[in-house]
């Protein structure tokens, strides 16, 4: 039982990781907890290379390129003009905020609209005379919840996606998250509304356009955007027409990567800006979960409890509240295995790429975008949001969040 006192020692590192003497990064503390595996021989190296999926890691890597070209051109921050110059009023700025967002977020990954969309809300909050802390908010819930109706919309997703075998993955998503999504951005509009109902006045609102801070760089985001489009069409297409046509996730994301990769002179530095520490936490959280689902563990006292794991209701609740714990990531990476051995269908697979994903909204903690927009905020603007303000809208809106999700995978 080695290596679940180690998932144990983890989930407790990252938990206090911050407290005074205390300086630990979590994909440290996930590494350090991957190598106590091997070092203790619970997994070996060869079995430890096998457990890290390679798909993943590449969908992600390409992914994180694709978003800084968007970030180091600004090529976002000068395109956010079109998509927010109709709005007259703070209401339908924050409308247009959220849809834009969260309909992005499917397409893009919630992490990378997390990095690129945080500069976009700053700046319309200190144009417009809105609180940040309302933007920010409405990021972060918008860019959570939009995610979930695509397979490449967060990582969670795409774990569900590769590993739980989804047929035409897109098609499926959309099929039975896509109707629940959109209600759910409305809803996010509606509690990030009326938590901050004095900063939206009616005031008609003036725009400006921001210049873009490389021309050409920006000429290859646009390229990048429309190659991932591309991709994402023609993987719909050839998957309704013939599904042995099918190709895989990750070749949309490394499509995406490629323009900014093979034609920037900025090359060098796009790589350098790449989220390298996430990347090293999902290898070593790979190489951890691989361990204690080979310890049996859980399988062990989930068939001792008589607990029926498959069940709607029982995937959604277990998802929100351990998704605090464990993050949504590895809550995935240990729970999807069972679901599976125990037969799951399709809709308990969308439950659980649903629920592990809007369980983000509850508190800052259960998702990684919600850490970087604070992050960025901070080092930005010196704006910060605390754990009970996060929550306060966090908590009504994720109630809100399930029972619509909920009905749908239920009655839908």
């Amino acid at each position: 039982m080695f290596p679940v006192a180690v998932l144990a020692a983890v989930f407790l590192l990252t938990a206090v990781r911050q407290a005074r003497g205390f300086r630990f990064e979590i994909w440290q503390v996930m590494c350090a907890g991957a190598g106590a595996v091997l070092l203790s021989g619970d997994i070996g190296p060869g079995a430890a290379l096998a457990a890290v999926d390679w798909d993943v890691m590449l969908f992600l890597l390409g992914m994180f390129c694709a978003g800084q070209v968007f970030e180091l051109s600004g090529w976002l921050a000068h395109a956010k003009y079109e998509v927010f110059k109709r709005a007259r009023t703070e209401e339908g700025l924050l409308l247009a905020l959220v849809f834009f967002m969260g309909l992005a977020s499917a397409l893009l990954m919630n992490d990378t609209l997390a990095i690129a969309g945080t500069p976009v809300a700053l700046l319309l909050a200190r144009k417009h005379g809105i609180s940040p802390k309302a933007l920010l908010l409405a990021l972060a819930f918008s860019i959570t919840v939009g995610s979930v109706m695509s397979p490449i919309g967060n990582p969670q997703n795409l774990l569900v996606a590769v590993k739980g075998e989804i047929a035409a993955p897109f098609l499926t998503f959309l099929k039975y998250l896509a109707l629940p999504t959109l209600l759910n951005l409305g809803a996010v509009f509606l509690v990030v509304r009326f938590f901050y109902r004095e900063e939206f006045r009616a005031v008609e609102l003036k725009h400006s356009q921001e210049p873009v801070k490389d021309k050409a760089l920006a000429s290859l985001a646009k390229a990048t955007a429309a190659v991932l489009a591309l991709a994402i069409a023609a993987k719909v297409l050839l998957v309704s027409v013939n599904p042995v046509l099918d190709f895989r996730l990750t070749w949309i994301a490394l499509a995406a990567a490629a323009p900014g990769l093979l034609l920037s002179r900025r090359r060098l530095e796009l790589l350098r800006g790449v989220d390298w520490s996430t990347l090293a936490f999902f290898a070593g959280m790979f190489v951890l979960m691989r361990a204690v689902w080979d310890a049996g563990f859980f399988q062990t006292l989930i068939a001792r409890s008589g607990a029926d794991i498959t069940g709607l209701g029982p995937i959604m609740a277990v998802s929100v509240l351990l998704s605090q714990l464990i993050s949504n990531v590895p809550l995935v990476a240990l729970y999807l295995p069972m679901l599976r051995h125990a037969g799951a269908g399709t809709p308990e697979l969308m439950a659980l790429a649903a629920a592990s994903t809007f369980a983000g909204n509850l508190f800052i903690l259960g998702a990684a975008s919600n850490v970087i927009i604070i992050q960025n905020a901070e080092r930005r603007a010196g704006v910060t949001l605390t754990f009970l303000e996060f929550a306060r809208a966090g908590i009504p809106l994720t109630a809100i969040n399930a029972i619509i999700y909920w009905l749908f995978l239920r009655f839908g």
